[in-house]
């Protein structure tokens, strides 16, 4: 139990820091690239790597807080706490689930029953989605900006040559977006996640089902 309290607060840890770093990156290029001059002589090199690192972690904290993740369809289809809902409706005298009786009952499931392999499955795929939609996302919003900010210098009479940076950003960041987009691994791995909790839950049918009988004392 510890080792999996451990691994769950190191992936939480990363769940927050990784789209923090990532976004203050991109925000960092991105302001150098549009104005060079500007911060060049308004701040320097340590006020620069405290305001990056503040920036990292606050971003990231509410990237978090926001949990866009957990909302897309990927996240909520195959959910084994809709299997654990569904399972309670066709038993016999069992009063029938709503969904945050069938999270909680899951979760003690989890807690309790499900191996410890399971855990660090669980913890480091669920990691890698949430880290992957982020990354996706900071790019999408960061390459339209940064497309927008092209155009805009090129209306003011700025040449290509005179912002060949934020060109190379501009693309660099399409690039990680459409890769990401492309090679949809997140996804796949959180449902592959799903249905082998799933699949444990019904091989032992015979617990789950003293579980549902048995929940208002959980």
């Amino acid at each position: 139990m510890n080792n999996t309290t451990t691994s769950f607060g190191l992936y939480e840890t990363f769940r927050i820091l990784i789209p923090g770093f990532y976004f203050s990156t991109l925000a960092v290029v991105l302001a150098w690239a549009v104005f060079p001059v500007t911060i060049s002589h308004t701040i320097t090199g340590w006020q620069m790597t405290i305001l990056f690192f503040c920036f990292a972690i606050i971003s990231g904290l509410t990237m978090y807080a926001k949990e866009t993740t957990k909302r897309r369809k990927a996240f909520q289809e195959n959910q084994p706490s809709t299997y654990l809902l569904n399972k309670a409706r066709t038993m016999a005298k069992i009063q029938p689930l709503d969904d945050s009786d069938a999270q909680r009952l899951y979760f003690y499931v989890l807690n309790n029953f499900i191996p410890a392999v399971f855990h660090e499955k669980i913890f480091f795929f669920g990691t890698v989605y949430h880290i992957m939609i982020l990354v996706r996302r900071t790019s999408f919003w960061f390459g339209l900006a940064s497309t927008a900010g092209v155009a805009a210098r090129l209306s003011m009479g700025t040449t290509f040559d005179g912002q060949q940076v934020l060109l190379v950003f501009t693309v660099v960041v399409w690039l990680i977006y459409l890769l990401n987009v492309r090679y949809n691994k997140a996804d796949r791995k959180m449902q592959e996640n799903y249905r082998d909790q799933i699949f444990w839950l019904e091989m032992n049918n015979d617990l789950v089902e003293q579980l549902l009988r048995k929940r208002r004392t959980v």
